[in-house]
Order: structure tokens, then C-alpha cells, then sequence
């Protein structure tokens, strides 16, 4: 017999057919799942590697083709080297070349090579290669970022096989210095075109792994030509969440994090036996910069109340928590010929006024403060603007994100003020361009940076740098607040890593550890997964999805249901496309840093094919949409579809076990509230159900860390070991976060599924089935719950698209190298190509999932078969 109701009617079966509270069913469920938890749960593996944890993943790993610091950060040192190279404590010292000679005018040099040096491919490294790497830094398209330190040079003469002759058209005393920059490494011409993917080297470590969006493997390079390393291998985690970054040094899951993103929790790992605390300095000067065209910047008295004006004590500790130390001029307190300048503007606040009036500004004025989004500059800007205001000066902050600050006050110099870091080391040569940011002129100063870089004796050098540093403190032509220090958390029994950075590297070649958890064997190249069975179980089950659909739907209608959907994708692939092209900020000024020529930047943005026009670059993307690669990621340098794959590796098994624990607990909690209406377990279930729809999964996830990581150790804090780790290894990388996203969805779905289950259980057919002594439990499971699936699935439909990507604040969390993070990082680097391709992505997401939920509905309810028909 049939009954009806207002949208649904359900034949009702057999009271033989298993139901839902069939308790065996459920007892093998449950068996199941704790098995499944205790696997997890006894999955681990030895320690056999240095895992160091860096804020910054690197755009790609050759650190010729950009100026990106987290290049420098991974490979100088690790993977490649120069003719000279930079020591700890800031000096030039031999690498490549034991030795050289320098002509008495700085016009020539000649570098002696060493000859028992191999690149990691095994070829040799000769003179040869010397010539290829530097003639391709100095070619007219190349978009080396220091390209103008090292156009002193005119020629390079190859002598024989292992001496090299550099001719100079000026003298240059620094050149070796700026040899042994990250810039000036020596490739190899057989693999120079794909350093960026796959680096090839001479250091004492070769790449083994990049998994973008988690972490870079190296491992020991067995016939390096230097002291071989103490350990085996290095993973750099890329984790630029503070809150990531605390969690994965308390959990183990790091043995270090040499510049530790977050000061003000330093003295946590101070008091903890595990750890040690190390604070070092670095090249980095942060300063209050200055607009000089700007009126009434441009006065000199004016600056120089906005310096006196400036507590520099006070932001170091307010911003920085006490770590930095101040500084006077635009030059490090451990670099050569550093005078000490701090005294020139002590913190003067009436001295300030006097020269604000002596300027005519005795009432003040107002300014703009625009900040980038690192948090030291966040911090400072609110200390800055509070004694600011104590001499008349009202500032108004607002708060950028990194693309936007370059595009409008590094580029178009639209601010007054700003706070930065640089980081370049003796980069006072920038104050010389009066093009630059802060748009300094003067002659006098441009007239001594040159005399500097071609004087030869040393003690007259010495003096220019003195003089230059005493110009920009004098003229106040910005407010020099602080050299950044370098903290570093470590394991208290690893030693060895750099305690001060006079460049930006993290070189791993003498870190060994102490005791019992010292490296013992040697990890060889990482094994890579094989996908043809995901693949082939794939082309399987959409295979079946295709003929059942044809056979619910009939063909006509679902050609009329593609037709719709593709006429829906065209459109939406315009809509993204315009919208990507009036989102400012240029990539190529962003991957080339503040120190990089306008030329350099130029090339850059011809390589990446930005100067085209729109119209051609729309159809070049819509060409890669078609054959599956999406275009070229401006920022990796490779497919785009190759990075959404990777990334959906993460994100999509992320996704349906969210979404299997929020059914796997919404189901029963949904059930049991609606059928003890009323009671007091109704009344809790309703209460925990709120709750977990009131909190956010982001506290979720930092409870869930607190517990099951850093207290009871059960689990990683983040990261993902991937697939090819083993299943189980994958699967427990991936529980923690899945419990976090599902917690809040479970409650919306019990609650939907609580409130739908009563609304069928007052429907004619059910009390039909009543009366015919069929009991209230019984008629709920075989009946009333099917019905009530509809809304269910709708709630489903609409959570998986938000669970595939918009779970980005649990991968960050997490550190998880997902689908939202990869968004996340493309929008902060303007590499538009990913963008557009992941929204382009999710937009075909929610129409198959759409149409994936049509056809559950069909499943659910018989009747929209015959209504289709």
C-alpha cells in the first residue's frame, strides 16, 4: 500500500529489510571505527632527520630568478654556493674559488677555482660554469634582482678549466662580497632552466622533495667536496601562522624554528627544559619611512621632530617584546664601519615641538601611516602613532595587505608614512636612487655611495661608510627605529645552525645533535606515490556514475542539465577573469623585493607574459582550462592544474572525512533528540548542539592541538606526511583538522535533521502507519528518516564546497598544504593565475556536488524518477 504526503511518499517494506537501529549493524560500525582509531593512533616513525620550521614557503628554488629571501632561506648554503660565500659573522671567505687575486685598480679579478667539486647530477663543475652563471645574471633579459651589484663586471674571461678572469668597466672593491650573495651562485648550464622545480647544485645537501604548501626534503649530498654533514636530511616546514608555529615546537613535530615568528611567547619555551632560546642579530632594519616629496615631509626640520619625537625603547619593547636593538642610520651595529648614531635623536618631545614650529607647523598636522601585514610593523605603527600624537601630529593608520603595499607605496608611492624591514645587508646604496620609495635626492650622498664603490684602500672606505651613515641620520630621511634581532627556537640538544644572519639562510651543513636522539642512518631520495590505482578507481566510479545517471534521468534531460551548467561556466570563468584584473598589485615586483631595478622587474613581468593584452592572456587561460593545466602559476613557475591536484590530494580526503564524522554523529544525535522529544536528553542534546554551532572551529582546533598534541602526544600539531607515507600515516595527519571542520557542521546537520524528523512524524502517512500498530521507533527508522534526508541533503550540498576550500583558517591551523591555503597565499602574492583557476575550480565544485545532490534526491524520493520521465 502507498501512502501520500505533501512532498514525499515511501513504499513501505518489509519488516525483515535491515533498518538503522539494526544493533549488529551498529556494533560493526563502531568495531570498525576504533580499529581504525587505534591504527592511527599506534602509527609512528623514528626520528631520522632536521625538521626546521621557516615562516615563508619560496616562490621556487632558484635564487637567480627573484629576490625573494625565502629562496635564500631553503637553498644558500643548503644546495648552492658561490665563487665566495658569507660567514656567520659577516665576512668573505672562499667557496668555490680557494682563492683570488685582485688587480691593484679593482679593474680585474682572478678567481682560482677548486677541482674536486661535482654538481649533484654528477657533472663537473669548471670554469665554465662560472662563465655561464655569471654571463646569464648580467643578460640583457635576465631577472636577476641584484643584477646592478654585479654590472661592474664586462667580460668573463675563462683562463683554463679551473681560472677565471672577471673584467671590470668600474672599480669595485665589494664584488666579492656580492659573489658570495644568493644571487651570484654558480649553476650549471645542463640544468640552470629547471633550478627553480628541481635545483641542482654543488652544496652539501640536493633536493629530494618539495611538497608545496608543507615542506621541502634536501638530503646529504655523499660526494660533496667539503666537510660532510652530521645529519641526514633537512625538511623545512613552512608554517607562517605564529599560533602553528608554537604548537608544532611544544608537540616535537620541529627541532627548530631559527627565526621564531612570535616574541611575545618566547618565554613559554624559556621556561621548558626542552627547548633553548636563541637571539642573534640579522641584518634586518626596521624603519618609519618617510615620503621626502610628500609636504610637509619634505622639510628637513620636520623629519627630524618626527625622529626625536620616536621612543625607540619603547617599541622594542612593545613591538618586538625586547628583542632588537636601536639604531641611529640605515646601517647594522655588526657590519663594518658602524657608527654609532643613536644619540643623535634621543626622545625629545619638546625639542620635537620647537622644530615643528621652527618649520611652521606649530599646531601639527595630520598623516597617513600604511602598513604592511607582518606584525612587527602592525604593532610598532600603533606605538608610533600614540607618540606621534604627543607633539601635535595626528596619524591615521591603515592597515594593507603585502600586494597592496607594494603596489601603492612602494610603487606608486601613495603614503606618508610606513613601517618596513629591510633585510639586504650594507644596502644604503637604495638612499642613491631617486626613484625609490622614500624619494631621498641628494647629490652630495649619491657623489659619496659611488666614490665608495670604487675606492680600494681600506681605511678610506671605512670613513665613506662612516660618512654615508652620518648623511642619513643627519638629513632624518627616515625614522631608524631598530635592527631586528634574530630569535630562534631550538631543541635544547641541537646545535650547530647560525646564530647571527648577516644574510637571509639557514644553513644546516655543521648542525648535529646531542644524545640519545642523535641522526643515525642516511634517508635516501624520497619515494613518490604511485596514483594510477586513484586514478583507475576514479575513471571506475565516474564510469558508474554516468550510466545510472542516464538511466535515472534519460539522456535529453541530462544533455539540457550539462548544457546548463557549461552555458554556467563560461560565464563565471568572464566574471573571475575581469574581477582578477582590477585587483591591484603587481607579481613581479612582488617576487622581486624591495632592492630589485625597475629593469629587472620588467623582465620578470615579460617572462610571465603580463604585458600581452587582456584579451590574449583570457583565451591563453581558457586554452590551459582545456587541456588541464590552467596556465602557469606566476609565483611556482609551473601548471597551475598541477598545483590544484596537489593541493586536492589534501583537501578533498579532508573534506569527506569531515563530512563522514559530522554524519556519523549528526545521525544519531538527530535521531535520538527527535525521538525523545521533549526529555531531558532532548534538552542536552539541543544544548551541546547549539554549542557547537556557537563556537568557532578555528578554538576548536587549538583545543583539540593543546590536548591531543602537545599534552597527551597522540598527534601531530600539522603538516601532512602525504599519501605516499602510507594510508593510515595520511589518514591520522588529516583526523585532528577533519574533527575540528565537522564539529560545527554535525551540529547544524543534527539540528536540521532533529527539526525535519518531527515535521514527517506529524505527516498523514505516518500516523496511517501508526494506526495499523506499527510502533513510533519503528515507523521513525523505516519511514519518517528518509524522508526527512531531503533537507539533510541540501544542508550537505551546500557545506562540501565550503569544506573543500573554505576550511582555510583549519589549514593554517593545521598547517595543511590544502586547496584554501593555496588560495590564501596566491591572493597575498597577486599570482592571479592560481586564483582565478581554484575559483574557477570551486565554482565546478559546487555545480557537480549540485547536481551529485539531484541525483541523491532521486535516490531518496522514487517519485521524481517518474517526473523526470
Amino acid at each position: 500500500m502507498r501512502f501520500s504526503t505533501r512532498g514525499a511518499s515511501i513504499m513501505f517494506r518489509d519488516a525483515s529489510v535491515t533498518t538503522f537501529g539494526n544493533k549488529r549493524s551498529a556494533l560493526r560500525l563502531i568495531l570498525i571505527v576504533g580499529a581504525l582509531f587505534v591504527a592511527l593512533l599506534s602509527n609512528s616513525f623514528a626520528k631520522d632527520q632536521l625538521v626546521l620550521g621557516v615562516p615563508l614557503e619560496p616562490p621556487n628554488l632558484d635564487p637567480t630568478s627573484g629576490a625573494a629571501a625565502a629562496v635564500d632561506a631553503v637553498v644558500y648554503g643548503n644546495i648552492f654556493e658561490g665563487l665566495t660565500r658569507i660567514t656567520q659573522t659577516g665576512d668573505v671567505a672562499p667557496a668555490l674559488a680557494e682563492s683570488w687575486d685582485a688587480a691593484p685598480d679593482r679593474l680585474s679579478y682572478v678567481f682560482y677555482l677548486r677541482r674536486d667539486v661535482t654538481f649533484h647530477d654528477g657533472t663537473e663543475f669548471d670554469a665554465y660554469d662560472v662563465k655561464f652563471s655569471l654571463d646569464r645574471a648580467l643578460a640583457p633579459e635576465s631577472s636577476n634582482a641584484q643584477k646592478a651589484l654585479l654590472s661592474p663586471i664586462s667580460a668573463v674571461d675563462v683562463i683554463d678549466p679551473f681560472t677565471v678572469r672577471l673584467n671590470l668597466r668600474r672599480p669595485s672593491s665589494d664584488l666579492p662580497y656580492y659573489l658570495g650573495w644568493g644571487d651570484a651562485v654558480i649553476v650549471a648550464e645542463e640544468s640552470a632552466a629547471t633550478n627553480a622545480m628541481n635545483p641542482v647544485g654543488t652544496g652539501p645537501f640536493k633536493y629530494a622533495r618539495w611538497r608545496r604548501g608543507d615542506s621541502l626534503t634536501l638530503t646529504r649530498y655523499e660526494n660533496y667536496w667539503g666537510g660532510k654533514p652530521q645529519i641526514n636530511s633537512v625538511v623545512f616546514k613552512f608554517i607562517g601562522d605564529a599560533a602553528a608555529a608554537f604548537s608544532s615546537m611544544k608537540a616535537g613535530d620541529i627541532d627548530a624554528y631559527p627565526n621564531y615568528p612570535a616574541p611575545e611567547n618566547v618565554a613559554e619555551f624559556e621556561n621548558d627544559p626542552r627547548f633553548k632560546v636563541i637571539a642573534g642579530a640579522s641584518e634586518g632594519k626596521v624603519i618609519l619611512a618617510i615620503n621626502n616629496r610628500n609636504s610637509p615631509l619634505a622639510n628637513r626640520n620636520v623629519r627630524r621632530a618626527i625622529s626625536h619625537a620616536i621612543d625607540r625603547e619603547a617599541i622594542i619593547d612593545g613591538a618586538m617584546f625586547g628583542f632588537g636593538f636601536p639604531i641611529g642610520s640605515h646601517y647594522t651595529r655588526q657590519s663594518p664601519g658602524y657608527v654609532d648614531l643613536v644619540n643623535r635623536y634621543p626622545n625629545d618631545i619638546e625639542k620635537a615641538k620647537s622644530l615643528l614650529a621652527d618649520a611652521g607647523y606649530p599646531n601639527g598636522f595630520a598623516l597617513s601611516l600604511r602598513l604592511p601585514p607582518r606584525p612587527y610593523a602592525r604593532r610598532a605603527g600603533e606605538i608610533v602613532a600614540a607618540q606621534l600624537a604627543q607633539v601635535g601630529i595626528d596619524v591615521t593608520i591603515e592597515n594593507l595587505e603585502w600586494a597592496q603595499w607594494l603596489d601603492q607605496v612602494f610603487k606608486r608611492h601613495e603614503f606618508d608614512l610606513t613601517i618596513v624591514e629591510h633585510i639586504e645587508p650594507m644596502d644604503f646604496g637604495i638612499y642613491a636612487r631617486d626613484d625609490y620609495y622614500f624619494g631621498y635626492s641628494n647629490p652630495e650622498y649619491n657623489a659619496l655611495v659611488a666614490r665608495y664603490e670604487i675606492e680600494v684602500d681600506e681605511k678610506r672606505r671605512a670613513e665613506i661608510i662612516g660618512e654615508i651613515q652620518r648623511i642619513l641620520a643627519d638629513d632624518a630621511v627616515n625614522g631608524y627605529l631598530l635592527q631586528s634581532a634574530r630569535v630562534g627556537i631550538w631543541r635544547a640538544d641541537l646545535n650547530g645552525l647560525w646564530v647571527d644572519t648577516p644574510i637571509p639562510a639557514n644553513i644546516a651543513a655543521n648542525a648535529f645533535f646531542t644524545g640519545s636522539q642523535a641522526s643515525v642512518s642516511s634517508q635516501g631520495e624520497v619515494k613518490r606515490g604511485n596514483n594510477f590505482v586513484w586514478v583507475l578507481a576514479a575513471i571506475v566510479v565516474a564510469i558508474f556514475i554516468a550510466v545510472s545517471v542516464i538511466r535515472s534521468m534519460g539522456l535529453v534531460y541530462l544533455l539540457g542539465r550539462v548544457g546548463s551548467h557549461g552555458a554556467t561556466l563560461f560565464a563565471a570563468s568572464v566574471v573571475i577573469f575581469v574581477l582578477m584584473q582590477i585587483v591591484p598589485g603587481d607579481p613581479a615586483a612582488y617576487m622581486m623585493g624591495l632592492n630589485a631595478s625597475p629593469e629587472s622587474i620588467s623582465a620578470l613581468r615579460a617572462q610571465m607574459g603580463l604585458d600581452a593584452p587582456s584579451i590574449v592572456r583570457y583565451f591563453d587561460w581558457i586554452g590551459g582550462v582545456f587541456s588541464g593545466e590552467f596556465g602557469t602559476s606566476y609565483t611556482y613557475q609551473v601548471p597551475v592544474g598541477e598545483l590544484i591536484a596537489e593541493r586536492l590530494q589534501v583537501s578533498a580526503p579532508l573534506a569527506l572525512l569531515a563530512m563522514f564524522i559530522s554524519l556519523l554523529i549528526a545521525i544519531p544525535v538527530g535521531v535520538i533528540a527527535a525521538s525523545r522529544r521533549g526529555s531531558a536528553i532532548d534538552t542536552g542534546l539541543n544544548a551541546v548542539m547549539q554549542i557547537g554551532i556557537a563556537l568557532p572551529n578555528f578554538w576548536i582546533a587549538m583545543l583539540l592541538i593543546i590536548v591531543f598534541s602537545i599534552q597527551l602526544g597522540w598527534f601531530s600539531a600539522g603538516g601532512f606526511v602525504g599519501w605516499d607515507a602510507g594510508f593510515f600515516s595520511a589518514l591520522k595527519g588529516l583526523f585532528l583538522p577533519a574533527v575540528a571542520l565537522a564539529a560545527p557542521q554535525a551540529a547544524i546537520i543534527a539540528r536540521v535533521l532533529r527539526s525535519s524528523l518531527l515535521d514527517v512524524m506529524n505527516e498523514d502517512f505516518i500516523r496511517t502507519a501508526r494506526a495499523k500498530g506499527l510502533s513510533w521507533e519503528a515507523a521513525l527508522w523505516r519511514h519518517a528518516l528518509r524522508n526527512a534526508f531531503i533537507p539533510v541533503l541540501t544542508i550537505i550540498g551546500l557545506q562540501f564546497p565550503f569544506l573543500l576550500a573554505g576550511g582555510i583558517i583549519i589549514e593554517n591551523v593545521f598547517s595543511l598544504p590544502g586547496l584554501g591555503r593555496l588560495v590564501f597565499q596566491a591572493i597575498t602574492q597577486r599570482d592571479l593565475m592560481v586564483v582565478q583557476s581554484v575559483v574557477f575550480v570551486l565554482v565546478f565544485a559546487v555545480i557537480l556536488v549540485t547536481f551529485l545532490i539531484d541525483l541523491a534526491y532521486l535516490v531518496v524520493d522514487p517519485r521524481l524518477r517518474s517526473r523526470i520521465g
